[in-house]
């Protein structure tokens, strides 16, 4: 089982060269290069091209690197695409989605540009429609034109949008990002929660990674370098937990073990399923502790 870790991803500012040069050292699963909300209308320009000159250059190791452009609906979105697609990062994420037929424009655009195949799609799910719509949206991930790879979801402008409050447990939210998780895993991709504004309240940020991971994200998005430890440390798999994988994995590989459909272990009764649980606990562990060394 091979899968690519996603805990923490940064957001940093396209028009901050300095920041994306010290994104190439940072202990971060993923970087996103912005040239959306963290620039400014007359410095988007410059920022496309020091985004496109920096994911060019490379150094960026086992970081997954994501260019976010500007929304279809700005004068800036034609270029963006056309400067992501020349750079060839990881992944473009396109923001304000709303409807399956906005990322099948943007892979019918891929196709048409001839954009290299390894590049996929990301879409940041910040609307009301977008959660209305949002297993439809992950539905387009079985085609495989429209290269979707996950969800971004933007807490802030949801919050914009339909005036909820952010506060501290999101209850208002909570069942926006359960259907949002929901729809992600039915159809085999990713899903990254939102970003935590109060960079100085660590007790806070811990509790929402912790929530997230417990609702089922696969890893969150970050505004400042000081959440990442946090970060990767609650979505990271414990020694504890590894450990106890490898163990339900043993049980159902010994020979007697072969043809059943529930086990026990340590007096306690484990099914086939939670066997398909740990091989992936033991395969994130693995791919955090082989992107470490690199």
């Amino acid at each position: 089982m091979t899968i690519r870790p996603r805990r923490s991803v940064l957001y940093m500012p396209g028009s901050n060269a300095r920041a994306m040069e010290k994104a190439r050292t940072l202990p971060v699963d993923g970087v996103i290069l912005d040239l959306e909300d963290a620039v400014a209308p007359d410095a988007k320009a410059t920022a496309r091209a020091q985004v496109t000159e920096a994911v060019r250059a490379g150094g960026f190791g086992h970081r997954e690197v994501m260019i976010r452009v500007n929304g279809f609906d700005s004068p800036w979105f034609a270029d963006d695409l056309d400067a992501a697609v020349a750079a060839r990062p990881d992944a473009v994420l396109v923001p304000k989605i709303s409807t399956p037929d906005q990322l099948e424009m943007v892979g019918q655009r891929l196709f048409d540009m001839r954009a290299d195949l390894h590049i996929r799609v990301w879409a940041m799910i910040e609307t009301p429609a977008a959660i209305f719509n949002v297993r439809a949206l992950a539905v387009e991930a079985h085609d495989s034109e429209s290269r979707l790879a996950g969800f971004v979801i933007g807490t802030n402008d949801l919050a914009k949008e339909t005036r909820a409050r952010l506060v501290p447990g999101r209850a208002p939210m909570l069942p926006w990002l359960s259907t949002c998780v929901l729809a992600a895993h039915a159809y085999g991709i990713d899903v990254l929660d939102g970003v935590y504004n109060d960079i100085a309240d660590a007790d806070g940020f811990s509790a929402e990674c912790a929530q997230g991971r417990d609702m089922g994200f696969d890893g969150k998005t970050l505004i400042h370098p000081s959440q990442i430890a946090p970060c990767n440390a609650a979505f990271s798999p414990s020694q504890e937990e590894a450990v106890q994988a490898r163990r339900i994995i043993e049980a159902f590989e010994r020979p007697e073990n072969k043809g059943k459909g529930v086990v026990q272990i340590d007096g306690r009764m484990v099914e086939r399923m939670h066997a398909d649980i740990a091989l992936r606990t033991v395969a994130i562990a693995e791919a955090i502790s082989k992107a470490s060394v690199s």
